[in-house]
């Protein structure tokens, strides 16, 4: 079963919440956006979980965007302050793109249709979508997740390479596991079969097989 609140969730902090964290955090004080991040609505994402962080809580973070450093600022709150967003496809998130992206992105969509797995953004462009803010640059990657069920589509996989190496900017991105893991697309395509390969989870990252389906006939 997916754990609850699995790495790359979206979640909104309730703002007393996020007001009460902010004055425990004196490192923070002054960083752009923040103060009025979570009354703004604005998202927050789960992360893996750092060594020594205790469970009562959620492992959370967010980005600044470019022009204000690039931070990663990671943060925890607990569940009962924080309410589950839902993620935009890659479909929905797609105008906020550059121009030179989009027969890239219709590409995507258009694979993600024909395997059953719609993709969803994370990364530059998924915080651009959600935030308003500008997260992308010119030398922005597109960061995709393809929630799969196993065995993973091997017609999937093959796409992919096909599309990343025509896109003008990187395709990078995971396998979403249906028990919440995340696996690079490009170590699962090119492991032997059978061959094990990183799942990373909300607490932790484990060797794991995960089966790829046969190829369609040509």
């Amino acid at each position: 079963m997916p754990e609850a609140h699995a790495r790359h969730d979206l979640v909104r902090a309730a703002p007393a919440a996020w007001a009460a964290l902010l004055r425990d955090r004196p490192d923070l004080d002054g960083l752009p956006h923040l103060a009025g991040w979570a009354g703004a609505r604005r998202p927050l994402i789960v992360r893996r979980s750092h060594p020594g962080e205790g469970t009562d809580r959620v492992p959370l973070g967010l980005p600044l965007p470019p022009a204000d450093g690039k931070r990663r600022i990671g943060l925890a709150l607990p569940a009962a302050d924080l309410t589950p967003v839902t993620a935009p496809t890659l479909a929905e998130a797609a105008a906020h793109a550059p121009a030179a992206w989009r027969p890239t992105l219709d590409a995507l969509v258009a694979l993600g249709a024909r395997c059953g797995s719609p993709p969803r953004p994370f990364g530059g462009l998924l915080w651009q979508a959600m935030t308003g803010l500008a997260y992308l640059t010119a030398a922005s990657d597109l960061d995709l997740l393809w929630p799969c069920p196993e065995p993973v589509p091997s017609d999937l996989l093959d796409g992919l390479v096909r599309i990343a190496d025509a896109a003008p900017m990187r395709l990078d991105g995971e396998i979403l596991l249906p028990d919440g893991g995340g696996v690079h697309w490009r170590e699962l395509r090119d492991a032997p079969a059978g061959g094990p390969v990183l799942a990373k989870y909300r607490d932790r990252a484990a060797l794991r097989s995960v089966p790829v389906g046969a190829r369609a006939a040509a």
